[in-house]
């Protein structure tokens, strides 16, 4: 029998390449097609595509599962999960886990991959023994990387393992493309000998050497290789299927697949890449460059993304130096989500602050602390100790001291869920779920509107409000009121009847206690502070939360007297949230932004008025 093809297009592929950005309705106009073709599987949900339709797209993820179920009737649909961190970017408890799981498999899904990004397997028994009870097909990755502590015999250990837990099948997943070709044939013949189940290769394109690895490992035996349509296809994403399927053509490892519906299905793909303006897969410099920053695939199209955000593209080969050296002092991670978002999102702080770990997510400093699970070798312990203080990291299961979580959910989310899988996103993305849900129950409610040249405003940032002073300064409208991200402004000519001059100011709004601001949306976006006065500026583009949960008290309050250091804040960014602390010890004046408000770089948070030490001398 031949070598089988599964297809990430839906998944994976656009997730490397077009930064997940396809969309439902991109989606179901090809998806009988393919459906059609004899593939092993089709993966088209997990990874960051759960987060990103919520976050970004719009879309209820659940929803888009459903309706691909309804179109593809013969081909598995297989999904990819981070183990105890499921589609997000932290451990969940166990009870959200099975959850997860339960539905997912529920709504459609049949083949559950599941890995740890440390490669440890105490991070995969509740979800590999929660798909097998809800009846998927388990297939446990070994995360492959390079350093001095990930050997060959680090790997079949851990395949090992996974398969006395319960695995229908191994997958060897390279999601930097760093595997050779000869390698590939070692492990995969290694795999086949000591393992009586399926193995299965995933690779990426990144670095040219994966259409040469899938050959080896088709003359070790690999059962499965993954692909994607060409135009989705090279780059950072996975080797294109027609390449594949023709390389093996004739061979004793003949897919059987009819590539000239592939090119049909690549077709398809290629007018949707053009319309949406994406780039296709090229190997760049920096792409080569893997074998030494060795920065996967999916986390290069973030990194970019991640930095045009912070108007800072141009550093980006600092920010891949800098990889290699967090990487090491955190213990040679393997860099797929979320150790990858962990050491990226610290080398872009790194670069971005000009002191290196200055700034530290939360998600870095539970890493640290053991939170995520064993590092592959010992931190650097001059790093660790500046994070961890006095802390002692965790040496248990990092689940174990999670308590069950789904009945506080439920009750939380009660007047917006409308079914289980509501609750679980909600459990998963609280803040962004919950803004999902009030913009889908009021559509009408978003706030946004159109300037002059026909975008759409949708966030009170400083150059939305100048556009709107612009336009209000053309059109010579006397008052103009928006609501938007739970700030409203109201904006009106200052100049009586009569007089010189053209300006406006904004009305006042109400501050997070609920009382009148003393200060106006402007100065909250990019007014200055006052002289005698501490700003507490965003440190980087992101979304403001006074509290690190819905349902927690705020850091802060004006009034409050905080120490130099305290946390006064979070800003979410790059996926993670990087607490914001006080420079100085101080008194809380002035709390210029509203709750889950969009922040600029560089835009003041806080006035803080400094502690004046007075006494005598002796």
């Amino acid at each position: 029998m031949g070598v089988k093809i599964t297809d990430t297009t839906f998944r994976d592929a656009h997730q490397s390449l077009w930064a997940t950005r396809m969309r439902t309705e991109d989606m179901l106009p090809v998806a009988e097609k393919m459906d059609n073709i004899g593939f092993h599987s089709l993966e088209v949900w997990g990874g960051a595509t759960f987060d990103v339709c919520l976050r970004f797209l719009n879309e209820d993820p659940w929803e888009r599962l459903r309706l691909l179920k309804k179109h593809v009737r013969r081909t598995p649909l297989q999904m990819l999960l981070r183990g105890q961190s499921l589609v997000g970017y932290q451990h969940y408890p166990d009870d959200v886990v099975e959850a997860f799981v339960d539905r997912a498999v529920a709504n459609g899904i049949d083949i559950i991959r599941v890995f740890d990004a440390l490669n440890d397997v105490r991070n995969l028994e509740t979800s590999m023994r929660a798909a097998g009870k809800a009846g998927a097909h388990v297939q446990a990755a070994v995360v492959y990387t390079v350093s001095p502590v990930h050997t060959t015999g680090h790997y079949l250990e851990t395949a090992l393992k996974l398969a006395e837990m319960g695995a229908d099948s191994i997958c060897i997943k390279d999601m930097a493309g760093l595997l050779t070709p000869y390698h590939a044939y070692e492990l995969v013949g290694l795999f086949k000998e000591k393992l009586a189940i399926p193995v299965q290769l995933h690779s990426h394109y990144i670095g040219g050497m994966a259409v040469g690895a899938y050959l080896k490992a088709a003359e070790a035996g690999v059962d499965v290789v993954d692909t994607a349509s060409v135009p989705v296809a090279f780059g950072a994403s996975q080797p294109p299927v027609e390449t594949v399927v023709r390389i093996l053509q004739g061979s004793p490892y003949d897919t059987g697949l009819d590539i000239g519906a592939l090119f049909e299905i690549a077709d398809y793909f290629e007018g949707l890449r053009k319309k949406g303006g994406f780039e296709r897969g090229v190997t760049r410099i920096t792409d080569m460059q893997v074998f030494g920053h060795q920065v996967p695939g999916g986390m290069i199209s973030n990194l970019v993304t991640q930095l045009e955000e912070q108007k800072a593209l141009h550093r980006l080969p600092e920010v891949l130096a800098e990889i290699p050296r967090v990487r090491e002092e955190l213990g040679f991670p393997p860099l797929v989500t979320p150790t990858s978002q962990i050491v990226g999102s610290q080398a872009v702080l790194n670069v971005l602050s000009g002191e290196r770990y200055k700034l530290v997510p939360g998600e870095v400093k539970n890493y640290v602390k053991g939170y995520y699970g064993r590092s592959p070798a010992p931190l650097n312990e001059e790093i660790a100790g500046k994070i961890l203080g006095d802390c002692a990291p965790v040496v248990c299961r990092p689940a174990d001291l999670l308590k069950p979580q789904m009945e506080k959910m439920r009750a939380e989310v009660k007047d917006l869920a409308g079914c289980e899988e509501d609750v679980v996103s909600y459990a998963l993305f609280p803040q962004v779920t919950r803004k999902f849900f009030e913009n889908k129950n009021n559509p009408q409610g978003g706030g946004s509107m159109v300037n002059n040249n026909g975008k759409e405003i949708n966030k009170l940032n400083l150059q939305d409000v100048k556009e709107l002073i612009k336009m209000i300064n053309e059109t010579g409208i006397a008052e103009f009121s928006l609501e938007s991200a739970g700030v409203k402004l109201a904006i009106r000519k200052n100049n009586p009847a009569g007089t010189a001059g053209s300006g406006f100011l904004p009305d006042p709004v109400p501050s997070a206690e609920g009382q009148p601001a003393s200060v106006t949306p402007l100065q909250a976006i990019g007014g200055g502070a006052e002289e005698d006065l501490t700003p507490v500026t965003a440190p980087l583009v992101g979304t403001f939360y006074r509290a690190p949960a819905p349902d927690a008290p705020p850091f802060v309050k004006v009034g409050e007297r905080v120490k130099a250091g305290q946390t006064l804040c979070i800003v979410e960014a790059m996926k993670l949230m990087n607490e914001i602390a006080a420079p100085d010890a101080g008194e809380v004046v002035k709390i210029l932004v509203e709750n889950g408000q969009p922040v600029e770089y560089g835009q003041i948070l806080f006035q803080l008025k400094k502690e004046i030490l007075t006494g005598q001398l002796s």
